[in-house]
This record gives structure tokens, C-alpha cells and sequence, in this order.
């Protein structure tokens, strides 16, 4: 062996070329521990490729396309890198490309997520205010 052949060998440390299943999710930031993530899997919730997974040791590699059911949100996350530990929001974004597609609006009364309902006047219950008002209309106060 040559001096160059032994040197390559030794430089730095090597980047596997995949990684458990549970281990990404939580490295990526999908799951706050490694036991919620492979509870994740284990019940169905991961698609690998579009096949769907139940094994949290399943290997990820870079290419691979996860389908993630969160709550009532659907992912989709191509997998750019591999992880090696847990860091910051910022490097959990770099393992990965977000392919979700945007919600569809569904017409003048679409409701963005996280904002309250608004209820129009008129409808539903009425408030104190408004029963009072229609008592005055009746007659009765």
C-alpha cells in the first residue's frame, strides 16, 4: 500500500450511507424524542418510497422520499443528508427538502390553519347583547 491508500483511509470520519429510520425522524426534528419517533413508525404513520413501513430500524438513505402523517398534517420530505446527531432547527432543515404540497383554498370561507372560526352576525347562538336588543323589539324588559 502506498502512503496516499492509507492517508484516504484515515481522514476524517466516514458518512454512512443510511440510518435507522427512528434515528432520522429525530435527528430531522419530526419527533421530540427517539422512542416518539419509532412509536410513529411502528403505528403506520411513515411511508418510505410510498411503501408504508412499521419497522423503526428500517434504513433511510439519501434519495429516499418519507411520507409523514403528523397529526392532521401530511408531509412529504425527500431525505438530502444523513444525520448524525441532533442539532439545531437550522441543520435539521438541511437533511431534508420539503415537497408538501400547499393546502388547496376552498372557497371564500377557507379558514387559514391556526386562526379561530369566525362566526358571522346573525348566526348561531345569540349573545346577551343580542337577546336584549330583542326583548327591547318585543317590548319586554
Amino acid at each position: 500500500m502506498t502512503d496516499d491508500e492509507t492517508s484516504a483511509g484515515k481522514s476524517g470520519p466516514s458518512v454512512p450511507a443510511s440510518q435507522r429510520l427512528d434515528k432520522w425522524l429525530w435527528c430531522a426534528r419530526l419527533a421530540k424524542t427517539r422512542t416518539q419517533a419509532a412509536a410513529l413508525v411502528s403505528s403506520g404513520k411513515i411511508r418510505i418510497n410510498r411503501i408504508k413501513t412499521e419497522k423503526p430500524a428500517h434504513a433511510v438513505k439519501a434519495g429516499d422520499v418519507i411520507t409523514a402523517s403528523l397529526g392532521p398534517k401530511i408531509r412529504v420530505l425527500a431525505v438530502k443528508a444523513i444525520g448524525d446527531r441532533r442539532g439545531s432547527a437550522d441543520i435539521a432543515r438541511r437533511l431534508f427538502d420539503d415537497l408538501t404540497p400547499a393546502p388547496l383554498l376552498t372557497g371564500p370561507a377557507h379558514v387559514s390553519e391556526g386562526a379561530s372560526a369566525h362566526r358571522d352576525s346573525g348566526t348561531g347562538r345569540p349573545t346577551k347583547r343580542d337577546r336584549r336588543l330583542t326583548d327591547r323589539l318585543k317590548g319586554e324588559f
